[in-house]
């Protein structure tokens, strides 16, 4: 492991944002609805999160070396509450929550709100004003609305793992949580939208956010493309069906460059450095559409090209000729690179279990009021009592919550 090159930079309690003032209540789970809060948290928002117990948002299991990197990640900027709102009296301290939110994230199983004694027609009516974001993996309604909706199903289901993969072999799946990423995005920009027509209609509305009609909406054009054609786009691993050349390209030192030519003169400038300015004038390969028919041929001859010069001789001649390339960087490359570094893509950050963590910074990059860390990712139920006592809970009160096991309450809290 290399030495870390990040900035530091402390957590500022005192910051704000244009989020600042909106309260959010999170009673999501994993990464969909923590990435949507996230976004939220990071510009100012107060989010509380409402976790279960005895064990917490299950994103505190995803561990690393017994760390849990997730949640040190996604929980960051935001309060925790353990609240067993199952047992007796959990309800009603759940509501009383909900009377101060001005937005509220749920990921529950279609049906499951409804069945609480809390749909949307009841929370309407008792908290006028009240956003509700509704995460799940297949939408509220629907035939496949009650299935579980982990977001590995609906990258499956989306026809983005049909297209992932290297031609002829078999679907690939992302290695990451890229359905739930996407939808965290989406939620929170249906959020900014909801809170927009508040201050017009004075009204809350639902947000039923689909995790399968987020990752569906990745595919662009591609049910049109097969209205058209009449077949599925084939699997092409690193090159693409829609330009050429488009690939992932070996040098001869064995590391990987990146290429993309999306538009034509992108393929000329590419053409002319590798010394093959015909192709440019050549009708086999003069134009996008027919280099895609003959992906294979232009792969070959731009990769074989590419593989008798070094990484760092190609870098060099296609910074120089404004060629569209970039190297393939792993996490160890990034951690090393002046870009990343310079414009602080990760920071490190103080943290009680490590020291120091990297994270990234807050996205995107406002210049007037921009994105702030203000607190680490809480400790179970670290702000329990803190919650309760602004919801208007005696401390007598709370001490009967902890004492029944309502609540868990941390040994310390802090602001």
């Amino acid at each position: 492991m290399t030495e870390q090159h990040w900035h530091t930079r402390d957590f500022d309690a005192e910051a704000t944002g244009p989020m600042t003032g909106v309260r959010v209540l999170d009673l999501s789970r994993l990464v969909a609805g923590n990435m949507c809060s996230l976004q939220l948290a990071d510009f100012g928002a107060d989010v509380v999160k409402v976790e279960p117990q005895p064990m917490g948002d299950p994103l505190r299991a995803w561990k690393q070396k017994g760390q849990s990197t997730f949640w040190k990640t996604y929980g960051r900027n935001k309060r925790s509450i353990a609240l067993d709102f199952r047992a007796e009296g959990g309800l009603e301290v759940l509501e009383r929550l909900m009377a101060q939110a001005d937005i509220m994230i749920e990921s529950f199983r279609p049906g499951t709100m409804e069945k609480m004694g809390l749909g949307p027609d009841v929370l309407a009516e008792r908290f006028p004003g009240l956003i509700l974001l509704r995460v799940s993996g297949f939408g509220q309604t629907g035939p496949y609305s009650p299935r579980p909706g982990f977001g590995t199903l609906v990258e499956g289901m989306s026809g983005f793992a049909h297209r992932n993969g290297e031609a002829g072999g078999d679907p690939l799946l992302p290695p990451l949580a890229l359905a739930d990423m996407i939808a965290g995005l989406y939620g929170a920009n249906a959020l900014m939208m909801a809170l927009r027509s508040r201050e017009q209609t004075g009204r809350g509305q639902v947000v039923d956010l689909s995790l399968l009609e987020a990752m569906v909406s990745v595919l662009g054009p591609e049910p049109l493309d097969y209205r058209l054609t009449g077949t599925p786009k084939p699997r092409v691993g690193n090159g693409s069906n829609t330009s050429s050349p488009r690939n992932v390209y070996r040098s001869k030192d064995g590391h990987f460059i990146a290429v993309s030519a999306s538009v034509q003169n992108a393929a000329t400038r590419m053409f002319n450095t590798i010394g093959r300015p015909d192709m440019n004038t050549d009708p086999r390969y003069a134009t996008n559409e027919e280099r895609i028919k003959r992906r294979e041929e232009v792969d070959a001859i731009v990769g074989g090209w590419m593989g008798e010069r070094s990484r760092d001789e190609l870098l060099e001649i296609f910074e120089r000729d404004g060629i569209t390339a970039a190297p393939l960087f792993s996490v160890a490359d990034i951690v090393e690179d002046r870009h990343f570094i310079d414009r602080e893509v990760f920071v490190e950050v103080p943290d009680a279990e490590l020291a120091s963590v990297p994270m990234h910074s807050p996205l995107p990059r406002l210049s007037a009021t921009p994105g702030t860390l203000r607190r680490p990712a809480p400790g179970y139920g670290e702000h329990g009592r803190m919650i309760l006592s602004e919801a208007g809970y005696s401390d007598a009160e709370i001490d009967g919550m902890v004492a029944t096991g309502l609540i868990a309450a941390a040994e310390e809290e802090t602001a």
